[in-house]
């Protein structure tokens, strides 16, 4: 099964890859698909099913709403963030929903928005779409399961057992396990970013690759940028204020204090800072990356911009490197395991990324690939068992801090990695096992539907 660097780090827009920009994505396809059908002008009336961690925290992640905005035709690699609530308004306001902008069906909200929380057998992540014509006659329906960073597939495929990547390729350096990215590596005496740049060369050219990691690189500068600009209190009702702008000018500040001692404005407060921008500006709906989702999407960018900012003669290769490393450990992940937050909870999300981040920063400092593999070993080794518990399904609390926590994991999952000689006692393989394991073991309440953990704890008294 290739996949592609570019499937893990994908511009989309907040709070979830999985609830937001999976379903955004799979009613554009559907809306699409109705053209094709050339449909799209006999529609009457659409209705949009919403199953399983969709329903339980749809709502909190915008499912509803990234529903909505891909019938009208919005991708959301591309969409602008500020057009989806006055669309919304309108929609409820009117009752009619603007199909591919090319014509109007009659979608009333209180109706034909449906929650249904029992999951469906496939993926506990599931939407179904239905058009009606004028005469109450079914004309198209199809269901889509949001299987994690942004993936999805139909039923068709998920009953052929199909998966939404190009499996027509043949990889010159395909890998299914560590062990197999390790032999490779020494056989042919390549680092794990210049493996991984070989197998792209299959879908691109070497300068396409780099033009398009240096965008994916801008794209996150930009949200790291938004979230120490923008301030207030994020939307959802939890009152949660965004703090990364405050942070960020106090530390400025003491950076300019000679009174202040040196570790007040340690590295370490800044890839905090840089963590939590870019997980509040995903809370409040922002344009950013899956890496490799939304949920855990600020920690590959804040131990990048440690690393670009911190080591003297960082370079835009550097950039590519780190993003090509990372991305060949969240193909293991994804592979082997999962990156849903709703199928193994947190640790698939939040934990893949911390030993992507490891991975990324251990390759750019100069580890062998023995090196990297056991600095992504640490960081996911150290996220086992995490569970996902968004309160009042939104992904706040504890979202946004636990990928600044884990950015200080990967930093040091790097560091201890690189002082070893790339031996250690437990294997990527076999941690990237457990967490399927335990992923499999853990009760859906601990998984993306806000069911269990501080989820029913975080109450007020």
């Amino acid at each position: 099964m290739p996949i592609s660097v570019f499937e893990l780090f994908k511009i989309g827009v907040g709070p979830s890859s999985s609830h937001t920009v999976g379903p955004m994505q799979a009613a554009f396809d559907y809306q699409k698909t109705l053209r094709e059908k050339h449909l799209l002008q006999d529609v009457h009336r659409v209705e949009a099913k919403l199953f399983g961690s969709l329903s339980s925290t749809g709502v909190g992640h915008g499912t509803d709403n990234a529903v909505i905005m891909g019938l009208m035709g919005e991708r959301p690699d591309s969409i602008d963030p500020d057009i989806i609530n006055p669309s919304i308004a309108a929609l409820k306001a009117d009752g009619q929903l603007q199909l591919g902008r090319e014509t109007t069906a009659e979608f009333v909200w209180e109706r034909d928005m449906q929650f249904f929380d029992d999951p469906m057998p496939y993926h506990p992540n599931a939407m179904s779409l239905h058009a009606y014509g004028a005469n109450g006659d079914l004309l198209y329906e199809n269901t889509y399961y949001s299987i994690g960073g942004g993936f999805i597939i139909d039923e068709a495929q998920a009953q052929a057992g199909d998966t939404p990547l190009d499996t027509d390729v043949t990889l010159p350096y395909n890998f299914d396990t560590a062990v197999e990215l390790l032999n490779l590596c020494k056989t042919h005496n390549m680092r794990i970013s210049e493996l991984m740049m070989a197998n792209e060369l299959v879908w691109r050219s070497e300068e396409e690759v780099r033009s398009k990691l240096w965008t994916i690189w801008g794209a996150m500068c930009e949200c790291i940028q938004n979230g120490l600009t923008n301030e207030g209190i994020l939307p959802g009702g939890l009152n949660v204020r965004r703090r990364a702008r405050t942070l960020h000018q106090r530390l400025e500040k003491a950076e300019n204090d000679p009174c202040l001692i040196a570790s007040t404005f340690s590295a370490m407060e800044w890839v905090n800072i840089f963590a939590l921008a870019v997980n509040e500006e995903n809370a409040a709906g922002g344009r950013m990356v899956t890496a490799p989702t939304n949920g855990a999407a600020g920690i590959i960018p804040a131990v990048l911009h440690y690393y670009m900012k911190f080591q003297q003669g960082a370079s835009e290769r550097d950039a590519v490197d780190f993003l090509l490393a990372a991305g060949a450990i969240g193909v293991l992940c994804k592979k082997n395991a999962s990156i849903s937050g709703a199928e193994v909870g947190c640790q698939g999300e939040v934990g893949s990324a911390c030993a992507m981040a490891a991975a990324g920063l251990a390759e750019v400092m100069g580890g062998t690939p023995e090196q990297v593999e056991n600095a992504a070993e640490i960081g996911l080794e150290h996220n086992l068992g995490l569970t996902c518990d968004p309160v009042g399904g939104l992904v706040q609390v504890p979202c946004i801090e636990r990928n600044a926590i884990a950015t200080v994991k990967a930093i040091n999952a790097a560091q201890l990695a690189l002082r070893g000689d790339g031996q250690h006692f437990i294997s990527l393989d076999k941690v990237i096992r457990t967490m399927r394991d335990t992923g499999r073991d853990m009760q859906d309440k601990y998984k993306e539907t806000s069911k269990g953990g501080l989820a029913v704890n975080a109450v007020e008294c």
